[in-house]
């Protein structure tokens, strides 16, 4: 007996097989007609019906249905064939020999579409950079036997998970890993917020040489400026010169330099550039895909330079979606990036306008849409004053804090080296004197104060109409 008619059989006659199969067969992957023909209205029977249909339901079925006689009396005969003999067979190797029929078909199907697209005179309106997401998509098909967290019968599964220690790529600096138990968990989206020019950018690049340092895999990608410019950044932090005295290295130095990292390092970092405002999710998953296929590369981090120069999937074409729209859905699809790779996704965005006249900035100063701080998992930003920039320090408050108590260590300052693009630990001397009152030109905020005297106090310092 054929695998196929195996499967059409026990479809119709074993409901414990038939209740895990189903969500997972597809149409496609039957190759004769009558298979398929069989096959469609067994599932339209089950899925209208919520039962396993009979022959004569089946055959009735068939009868009202509009094919051709041929295939009338050929897919007929093949229902007659299938009789409710006493030879079941063992439910896990049909689970297997399904999952593997299912395996099989969806990459032969995979092939023969992405030769189709290859071939110029084809139909296929697909163009050829969506063939490793083809091919990716089916190697990936598999019977996922989980159907949820069962509360009193997994409850071991759970007091494991409790126990088990989490997967995290550390900071090298101390505060960070106090607040976020150890690093960035893999599935997460992490946001760094700052005006222009304080420093956004200069933590990223300074993470990204760290994670590499560590042996990870780093993909960094960047809208905003060029694959060298991330590249010399990265140079500076590493090398531990400063940016000027790069440009004044020797050739025979700096390649001494290069294979002294070579050496060191066990990590890959691969830097990709992409125009303003032109790439969405869709572009980088399609580059993660490529990079695994062509350079067996698969990053352990990714960084996006920066969140709101990227295009969503979702408004692409909708020039009439609202920035709280479009910055949200990019965020929820970065996010769904992480989930899919399970990754940590570091990413920034900028303040708004009140945001970068204050030092004590909250999530309302987000600049351009209030969804991205609802989808983060870990938000924080990066404050500087001139009294900081004379101690070559920046403060750092969190927002929004997934991995820990958000009140612990809300406030707090690292160094910062420009000239080198490097952030270290201060002396605990200097956390200890951090000033966290919050301040904006002089005055209050409205928590320490009646709303009717903070509304006064704007007045007097000439801040603008009060808008409730």
């Amino acid at each position: 007996m054929r695998l196929e008619t195996t499967i059409l059989k026990n479809l119709i006659y074993n409901e414990e097989y038939t209740r895990k199969v189903l969500p997972f067969l597809s149409v496609n992957y039957f190759q004769e007609r009558e298979d398929k023909i069989l096959y469609e209205k067994i599932a339209e029977y089950i899925n209208q019906y919520n039962a396993l249909p009979t022959q004569e339901a089946l055959a009735i079925e068939l009868d009202k249905s509009s094919i051709k006689d041929e295939e009338f009396q050929n897919t007929l005969k093949l229902l007659e064939s299938i009789t409710n003999e006493n030879d079941e067979a063992n439910i896990s190797w049909l689970l297997d020999s399904t999952e593997k029929f299912c395996q099989d078909r969806a990459i032969y199907n995979a092939v023969v579409e992405s030769i189709s697209i290859l071939d110029e005179k084809g139909r296929n309106t697909r163009d050829k950079g969506s063939i490793p997401d083809i091919l990716s998509d089916a190697l990936s098909v598999s019977f996922d036997p989980h159907v949820g967290h069962d509360y009193l019968l997994d409850s071991d599964d759970r007091f494991d998970f409790y126990h088990r220690t989490e997967k995290k790529i550390p900071f090298d600096l101390e505060y960070f890993n106090k607040i976020t138990q150890g690093g960035l968990s893999s599935k997460t989206l992490n946001i760094a917020m700052a005006g222009t020019g304080v420093g956004k950018s200069l933590f990223m690049c300074h993470f990204a040489a760290n994670c590499l340092s560590q042996g990870y895999n780093v993909l960094y990608i960047t809208l905003e400026m060029a694959e060298e410019r991330i590249a010399e950044r990265i140079d500076a932090n590493l090398m531990n010169v400063t940016l000027d005295a790069l440009k004044e290295l020797p050739k025979e130095v700096y390649n001494k330099k290069i294979d002294k990292l070579k050496n060191k390092i066990k990590g890959k970092l691969i830097i990709k550039e992409y125009p303003t405002a032109t790439a969405s999710v869709n572009n980088f998953r399609a580059l993660m895909n490529e990079l695994k296929i062509k350079r067996g590369f698969i990053p352990d981090i990714l960084f996006m330079d920066y969140l709101n120069l990227c295009i969503s999937t979702r408004y692409k074409n909708n020039i009439s979606a609202g920035s709280y729209f479009v910055v949200k859905a990019i965020a929820e699809e970065l996010r769904g990036l992480a989930v899919e790779w399970n990754i940590p996704v570091v990413s920034a965005t900028q303040l708004n306008r009140a945001g970068f006249m204050s030092t004590d900035v909250g999530l309302e100063d987000t600049s351009e849409s209030f969804g991205l701080p609802a989808t983060a998992d870990f938000m924080f930003a990066l404050i500087t004053t001139e009294e900081l920039e004379e101690h070559n320090q920046i403060k750092v408050k969190q927002l929004k804090n997934r991995y820990n108590d958000l009140v612990k260590n809300r406030n707090f300052v690292i160094g910062i080296d420009r000239a080198k693009m490097r952030l270290y630990d201060v002396e605990e001397e200097a956390q200890k004197e951090l000033i966290t009152e919050p301040k904006e030109k002089g005055i209050r905020t409205k928590s320490t104060m009646s709303w009717d005297r903070f509304k006064e106090e704007k007045r007097k310092n000439g801040l603008g109409k009060i808008v409730v």
